[in-house]
């Protein structure tokens, strides 16, 4: 892992509202805790920093972010959405993407379903578990 992709990790990081993360590699191990509490023997820590509100909860089912990164709705800018308010989608259709570390991973629909809400806009920092789309199972 370069310098720069360690400084991007601890700036996700730093802008996400994780309170802690932990990345291990063969090689080594990076842990980043906020509040203080100090960290168990990791070789680096990012510094500690107020955490931000966290986001109100949606009813019904959603979609969570299963990493940190930037949501996009859409595979390119001049592309439209994958799914709109309303859509019918299967089981492993994709969603969004989220971009971490130069990385886009796709995320699939859970079930077969019906979208109610896209809760992020395109270009939105997104934390762990977060929740991105609202769906009704069909």
């Amino acid at each position: 892992m370069t310098n720069q992709e360690i400084k991007e990790l601890i700036s996700c990081f730093e802008n996400s509202s994780l309170q802690t993360m932990k990345l291990s590699t063969q090689e080594f191990t990076i842990e980043m805790n906020r509040g203080g509490a100090p960290a168990s023997a990791a070789p680096a820590a990012a510094p500690a920093a107020p955490a931000p509100s966290p986001a109100p909860a949606s009813e019904g089912n959603t979609v969570t972010a299963p990493l940190v990164g930037t949501f996009y709705d859409a595979p390119a800018p001049e592309k439209p959405p994958f799914v709109q308010v309303g859509d019918r989608v299967k089981k492993g259709d994709t969603l969004c993407l989220i971009e971490a570390m130069k990385m886009m991973s796709e995320i699939p629909a859970p079930c077969d379903c019906v979208i109610e809400a896209v809760l992020k806009t395109s270009g939105d920092l997104v934390s762990f578990g977060e929740p991105l789309l609202r769906y009704k199972p069909c």
